[in-house]
């Protein structure tokens, strides 16, 4: 290594050493990771420590002649590149989404065993005393797989990162990826030709400098940055783009001529620095959203009549409000679309408390939470509900008049970056307001730009409404619902207190009976587990618990008909096949039931109800007869089978309905044949349910006998 290039090796490793030590001081003293979390902000600031300090070391190697020095600048490397693991290792592991918790734990083990290997081959040179030996094959390989595993993290943290994030990771990753692409190059050359670049090493510490302000800026941006860009014009812009690029490669071709001709000793050490820092920029103009900005700023304002492609800008606005995402998620879909249409980088939204007359921040994209509330009666809110206007609070404060007797609230002066406020107004009514930031390039508010934001705001305005409507709509379905089931518990509570009254009444004269006594018990156990099962029914929800299986008619109807005994009325059952069909046991019971229930109630003490169950064609037909009042056929074909029509008195017309939609649940039917003062048949169809006692697999001769 000549002179100048010793020259240039110490130069650039003590200004790297400075400015990372400066850096660390201001972390420590502004406290700005603070309220982040003590690991993330710690691995951060020993990070920053060891890079200054590993710089410093190998300063102090260049004029000594201990290899102590040398061995301490590679422990210190080494422990960089630890804590550079553990912070991108702690910022990977809360942004990646839910589901793939378990996706990269293999880093981890791998990152352990790079700097633990690392670590072994380090110690084991010292205790040879060979820290100044030719490095290894192994050892250039550990040393090649450090800043790979590196690049590795890095992009799964760019890649599990939400679109709000990545604005605030870019100048992090970017700077990172210098140095981990700069040692990419170092030791795969190193490898390849089994010795280290001298020039590229005298230039490393300038190449690590380069990530220092990339992570200033991250720290300035935002604090917690790692917390939780559309083109207008399209084929304009990139034409321009296309164009910039051709003059940034033009340029860096000029400046690396120079330096090939005229670098002198100096020559490839500078080739190699133009080269990486030439990367790094061409990175910043890639990724960076306020070159961006600046160029559709610039492209709308001197190739067009007007500013925006209003179009691209509505469908681009309307995609954005109606993606399909949580509720949640929607406020931060209005800040963003239109904070996109102005260049903000942030901005957050004030919605009106349900039930209160106050605003509140709802929403927030990349702006810190604010606490304040807005009263509805606030001069502000007056402001923007009279007016309609959008407030640019620059232009407040250097001329008020324009805005009349308008104050604003303390909260939002003090507000950093606040730029505009975009009412959301639905007709007359504020539904709330947008808070936006300064944009990412200087940009005048003129009256395309008011009435762009005022529209865009009534249409997000609009979108809202309709969302909190259909949410009061679904709450009120659910409130309906809840009421239906609780009519179809108080009909069959009637039934049941209807029931026990006459029971109690027949007590009066029967209580001597035995039979009658036996009968009471029964009814009373029955009435008593039909009150559980709806009990259990308003706390699971309408449908009965467990599966719909294979139901006897038979042990039904006898249930029936001691009920109506117990009433005192009697139930005729002669004709009662042994059958089966699929449904609820207590649910069909409690159809059947009420179907006999409604013949009693309209058939006199000395008239006759009676109940059939037989076969036909595939099916199970229940018939439920009466000779009572009757019913019309204008009654049968409008009234019958919907809620709260009845013909009895004291009916609220549930136990029909609720029985006519059960049935049809079955795959059956329910028809009616009446006729007034003749009575009345009810028949009901209902699949049915084959219970076989054999076995397929067996002959006849081979049945077991029963």
């Amino acid at each position: 290594m000549g002179a100048r290039a010793a020259d240039l090796t110490i130069y650039g490793y003590a200004l790297a050493a400075l400015v990372h030590l400066a850096f660390a001081g201001y972390v420590l003293v502004s406290g700005r990771f603070r309220h982040e979390g003590n690991r993330t902000s710690t691995l951060f600031l020993a990070a920053l420590l060891c890079g200054g300090f590993w710089a410093a070391a190998t300063v102090a190697d260049a004029f000594s002649r201990n290899t102590g020095w040398l061995f301490a600048a590679s422990v210190l490397d080494l422990a960089r590149y630890g804590f550079w693991y553990a912070f991108l290792l702690m910022l990977v592991r809360p942004s990646r989404p839910a589901g793939k918790r378990g996706s990269g734990a293999w880093l981890v083990w791998v990152a352990a065993a790079l700097v633990a290997g690392s670590a072994a081959i380090l110690l084991v040179r010292a205790l040879a005393q060979q820290v100044d030996a030719p490095p290894s094959r192994l050892m250039l390989s550990l040393a090649l797989a450090m800043p790979v595993l590196g690049l590795v993290l890095l992009e799964q943290l760019f890649r599990n990162l939400g679109d709000d994030s990545r604005w605030n990771a870019k100048p992090v990753c970017l700077g990172l990826a210098c140095i981990f692409a700069f040692d990419v190059y170092l030791y795969s050359e190193a490898l390849l030709f089994g010795r280290l670049d001298e020039d590229a090493l005298s230039v490393r510490g300038a190449v690590h400098l380069l990530s220092v302000p990339f992570l200033f800026v991250a720290a300035k941006r935002r604090a917690d940055w790692i917390a939780k860009m559309q083109v207008s014009r399209t084929a304009a812009f990139y034409s321009a783009t296309l164009l910039l690029a051709g003059l940034y490669l033009l340029f860096m071709s000029a400046i690396g001529y120079y330096v090939r001709y005229f670098g002198g000793d100096w020559g490839r050490a500078l080739q190699l620095s133009l080269l990486f820092a030439g990367f790094a920029l061409m990175a910043v103009l890639m990724v960076s959203g306020s070159l961006r900005s600046w160029l559709r700023v610039f492209v709308g304002k001197h190739f067009f009549s007007y500013r925006y492609d209003y179009r691209e800008e509505w469908l681009r606005f309307t995609a954005m409000l109606s993606a399909k995402s949580a509720p949640q998620e929607v406020g931060v879909h209005v800040v963003r679309g239109l904070a996109n249409m102005v260049e903000c980088p942030a901005g957050s939204l004030w919605a009106r408390t349900p039930g209160e007359d106050r605003y509140t921040q709802a929403s927030r994209w990349n702006m810190p939470p604010v606490e304040a509330e807005e009263p509805a009666d606030s001069a502000l809110i007056q402001f923007l509900q009279g007016k309609g206007w959008v407030v640019d609070l620059n232009e407040f404060r250097n001329a008020p008049r324009r805005y009349g007797d308008l104050a604003l609230p303390t909260w939002l002066l003090g507000t950093p970056n606040a730029w505009l406020v975009v009412p959301l107004q639905v007709g007359d009514d504020l539904l709330g307001f947008v808070l936006l930031a300064h944009p990412r390039t200087p940009m005048e508010l003129d009256w395309e730009m008011r009435d762009l934001l005022k529209t865009a705001g009534r249409q997000a305005a609009g979108f809202l409404a309709q969302m909190q409507s259909t949410e009061a709509l679904l709450e009120a379905r659910k409130f309906e619902a809840f009421n239906r089931m609780s009519a179809f518990v108080v009909h069959d509570l009637k039934n049941i207190v209807t029931q026990l009254s006459l029971m109690l009444k027949n007590a009066e004269r029967l209580h001597a009976n035995r039979e009658f006594q036996q009968d009471m018990l029964l009814t009373v156990e029955s009435s008593l587990e039909k009150m559980r099962r709806l009990m259990l029914q308003l706390r699971e929800g309408a449908t009965p618990p467990g599966g719909s299986r294979g139901v006897e008619l038979a042990p039904i109807v006898r249930r029936l008909q001691l009920t109506a005994q117990a009433q005192g009325r009697e139930l005729v059952a002669d004709q009662v096949e042994r059958l089966s069909t699929r449904g609820h046991d207590d649910r069909l019971e409690r159809v059947l039931g009420h179907l006999v229930q409604n013949a009693f109630d309209a058939t006199p003490a000395n008239g006759r109800v009676w109940l059939t169950v037989q076969r036909q064609s595939g099916q199970v037909r229940v018939d439920v007869g009466d000779t009572g009042a009757g019913m019309t056929e204008e009654f049968i074909q409008e009234r019958l089978f919907r809620p709260f029509n009845t013909t009895k008195h004291h009916g609220m017309g549930i136990g029909s309905y609720e029985s006519f939609q059960y049935i049809r649940e079955l795959g059956g039917s329910i028809s009616v044949a009446s006729q007034l003062g003749q009575g009345t048949v009810v028949t009901v169809l209902m699949p049915l349910f084959e219970a076989q006692r054999g076995s397929d697999l067996l002959r006849p001769e081979e049945t077991p006998s029963t």
